[in-house]
């Protein structure tokens, strides 16, 4: 497979809720910002291969083949972000875009090692489940913070946004993954909220609660 092909074949998982769900060419045109036509040509191609299942107005949805190769390339991205996290002492907000370079090496023996290497990781920098070598992974048991209520605790595991400006907001304001965060008060008004967090109360805004997972103590 090209490069742009891998792209497609993950972009097409992410949209589609881990591969269980058909999606438009319009909303994969809008994530890769392309055109929707160029998004048909390559849905037509990869049709063609047998990676995804497409028909006219009846949105595009991966195949097992599809769907196994979207989780090697995802494998690949997230094992590289821990590597340069832990290793290379990148932080979170640094290591997306090298991983999106170097998720395209073919070698799975590479891959392999890496893994190994890194202690068969189960999670990346930003809270993310890494597929095993068979495609297998575990979600935690997570909620958003902003769908919480008063005088939920819980513990901060993982970004929706992985953004490097959303991260670096969070670095600035001592937010980050292990973290224990309890909702004091949730504004009427803006749905803003006041918690607790390192022992120090801040407020934060419902995007920010967006974008913030939480596994509620005692789960």
């Amino acid at each position: 497979m090209t490069r742009s092909e891998e792209n497609y074949i993950k972009t097409i998982f992410h949209i589609g809720r881990q591969g269980k769900e058909a999606v438009t060419t319009n909303s994969i045109a809008e994530k890769m910002e392309t055109k929707p036509s160029s998004v048909t040509d390559m849905v037509k191609k990869l049709s063609e291969k047998n990676f995804v299942n497409y028909k006219r107005y009846q949105g595009v949805s991966l195949t097992p083949l599809g769907n196994k190769m979207a989780l090697g390339i995802i494998r690949k991205h997230r094992l590289w972000e821990v590597f340069l996290v832990e290793k290379l002492d990148f932080s979170w907000d640094e290591v997306h875009e090298v991983a999106e370079q170097l998720e395209h090496i073919k070698s799975d023996k590479l891959i392999d090692s890496l893994d190994q290497l890194l202690e068969f990781p189960k999670f990346d920098p930003h809270g993310d489940p890494i597929p095993d070598k068979n495609g297998e992974f575990k979600e935690r048991d997570r909620i958003l913070l902003s769908e919480v209520v008063v005088g939920v605790e819980g513990v901060c595991v993982g970004v929706r946004d992985s953004s490097t400006s959303f991260l670096k907001f969070l670095d600035k304001n001592n937010i980050a993954l292990g973290h224990q965060i309890k909702v004091l008060e949730i504004e009427e008004f803006d749905e803003s909220l006041i918690i607790e967090i390192g022992g120090s109360k801040m407020q934060i805004s419902h995007q920010i609660a967006a974008n913030l997972y939480i596994r509620i103590k005692d789960k």
